[in-house]
């Protein structure tokens, strides 16, 4: 009988033992819910009693998501041509700085091998052109055709070639007295 009886003890065998069982009981749940009150408002308030409604927070959960990251130009002045590498690190790293989709990894003498032997001209224009998965101008539409000639020469000299920059043509000076430069000028009727 005495086995019987230890098998249906219980851990509070005294009455100290069970006013703090009791005691915990409530006080446990109710810390706990003090405690979580506690998180969750004390994240970073955007209402009234707060920062969140100063002209420099407004402004700055207005602004159009679109702008991040973009650089406004003005349309009317001349473009500012890009180096090689500034187009490779901007355009054509995402490809081939990892060998994306079967293309040359920059820097793999082995992969660019055949291809520096099919010559500058066919390179340039498989780059400007695409070819396969790599569409025209490495899908940037905006880069002229020399920022993609000094890419490909960037891309192929830094996997073994010894391709020349592409020298950059500058543009007609217009005359000083503001007139047209004389090609613009319609030609007078033969009588």
């Amino acid at each position: 009988m005495s086995s019987a009886h230890q098998e249906h003890e219980s851990a509070i065998r005294t009455p100290k033992q069970l006013i703090a069982a009791v005691v915990a009981g409530f006080l446990v749940p109710i810390v706990c819910i003090v405690l979580l009150v506690q998180y969750v408002t004390n994240g970073q308030k955007t209402g009234a009693g707060s920062d969140g409604q100063t002209s420099e927070m407004i402004a700055a959960r207005i602004k159009p998501v679109a702008d991040d990251g973009f650089t406004f130009r003005d349309a009317n002045t001349p473009k500012q041509l890009q180096s090689g590498e500034e187009v490779f690190k901007s355009t054509c790293a995402a490809c081939h700085a990892a060998g994306v989709a079967g293309a040359p990894k920059v820097g793999d003498e082995g992969a660019w091998k055949a291809r520096i032997a099919e010559g500058y001209d066919k390179l340039v224009s498989h780059a400007i052109n695409g070819l396969r998965a790599m569409p025209a101008k490495g899908g940037n539409p905006d880069l002229d055709d020399v920022e993609i000639q000094r890419t490909v020469v960037y891309m192929a000299n830094q996997s073994g070639a010894k391709f020349k920059e592409p020298e950059v043509k500058a543009p007609a000076a217009a005359p000083a007295d503001g007139a047209a430069p004389a090609a613009d000028v319609p030609a007078a009727p033969a009588k």
